[in-house]
């Protein structure tokens, strides 16, 4: 805004904490020995790599506890995006003797979108399954789906743009019956949700390290015993063959520490995040006229805030609020440089003019009360500065 003087000021608010979050200090800790004293190749048998191998194998205890596995299913990946690629190419390969179906939605992450699209060229079939306004998708859309070839199903946890929680058990209970791989993208939900892997009745399960205060860099699939999963990355033997490559043993080490802390502490964080969520969504939609909460209002991750506002573009908004000291987005960070509108806004339902004017706020560990009270007030006046220039305002 051309009145405001940036150099005056002084708060800085990070809401984006879908798209990464800061490595926690308790984390930090752990990992750096592993940079230096604690060097080894966690694949050699000397007591260097020993030393490495003692750090992967408790980080890998740490994982498994969080997600109510057993640490013998956790494979290390790069991170989300490789673990989504291992679970759908690895589990399509690997099945492929028993058909050739894929069944996903339109609101799962690219990393799942694009994967599908790439096994589509492959000689697969993949089909899309919608939701209904509020993101949501409705489990007997996916039983209405199946095919006798349907041999993969993936459906996210909770929604990266608009925090949707989906009823992944009840999809997972559907795919148990009819004997069908079922895996979930659960980037978005450790750390805010529980996430057990019986409970939610899948047999394959992404997580981020950096989503969760982490390292960047590294992630983990879960693959329940006995799920055949054919390796995408060969090489060595290396995560029980299913992924070669010696292992980011610093990296690894901080993913454990991360899921360690996320558990510990989500009882009492993911209240406090509730609250501070709830007040944001009202201080937008009581203040902001014509301005609408995207995602379903109460089966929500508890610190997403998605937003529609009418007239103004997100683009604009994010800039101004940037200027500002505020720091949030308009859909997915790996979209964010796009000029189109959301897939998952548009999958809902809404209208590209006003998928054009989402934002979308995240909260985190630095959230406070004074900082939803400062976003609420600054971006009032940035809207009503927007619509007045804005070439969209109705006459």
């Amino acid at each position: 805004m051309n009145n405001v003087d940036c150099s005056a000021i002084q708060r800085r608010v990070y809401l984006d904490h879908s798209a990464t979050t800061p490595v926690r200090a308790e984390v930090l800790a752990v990992m750096i020995p592993y940079f230096s004293a604690a060097f080894g190749n966690a694949s050699s048998v000397h007591r260097w790599g020993k030393e490495a191998r003692m750090g992967v194998d408790l980080a890998r205890e740490k994982v498994a506890h969080l997600i109510g596995a057993n640490p013998s299913e956790i494979i290390f990946t790069s991170g989300g995006t490789e673990a989504d690629n291992l679970a759908l190419r690895g589990t399509a390969y690997a099945q492929k003797g028993k058909g050739n179906h894929i069944i996903t939605t339109k609101i799962e992450h690219h990393a799942i979108l694009h994967t599908c699209e790439s096994l589509e060229r492959e000689g697969f079939e993949v089909t899309y399954v919608g939701c209904d306004q509020y993101g949501m998708v409705d489990p007997e859309d996916i039983r209405a789906a199946i095919t006798p070839k349907t041999i993969l199903m993936s459906v996210m946890h909770g929604q990266n743009e608009v925090g949707t929680i989906e009823p992944v058990g009840e999809i997972g209970k559907i795919a148990k019956e009819r004997g069908i791989v079922f895996h979930t993208d659960t980037v978005q939900s450790p750390g805010k949700i529980p996430v057990n892997v019986d409970d939610l009745n899948v047999d394959l399960l992404t997580l981020s390290s950096h989503k969760i205060y982490g390292p960047k860099g590294v992630g983990a699939l879960y693959v329940r015993k006995g799920t055949r999963v054919a390796p995408q990355a060969t090489g060595g033997a290396h995560e029980r063959g299913l992924r070669a490559g010696t292992e980011n043993v610093p990296g690894i080490v901080g993913l454990g520490e991360a899921c360690y802390l996320a558990g510990k502490d989500m009882p009492d964080e993911s209240a406090r995040l509730a609250v501070l969520r709830d007040n944001l969504i009202q201080g937008i939609l009581t203040t902001i006229p014509e301005s609408i909460l995207n995602g379903h209002p109460v089966q929500r991750l508890p610190h997403n805030v998605n937003v529609s506002i009418k007239y103004v573009e997100g683009e604009s908004m994010l800039l101004n609020l940037d200027l500002m000291g505020i720091g949030a987005s308009s859909g997915s960070a790996c979209t964010s440089g796009s000029l189109e509108p959301s897939h998952v806004l548009l999958a809902m339902g809404m209208p590209h003019e006003m998928a054009h004017g989402s934002l979308r706020m995240t909260l985190g560990r630095s959230t406070t009360a004074e900082d939803v009270d400062y976003v609420v007030k600054t971006l009032g006046p940035i809207v009503s500065h927007l619509r007045e220039m804005s070439v969209f305002t109705k006459p």
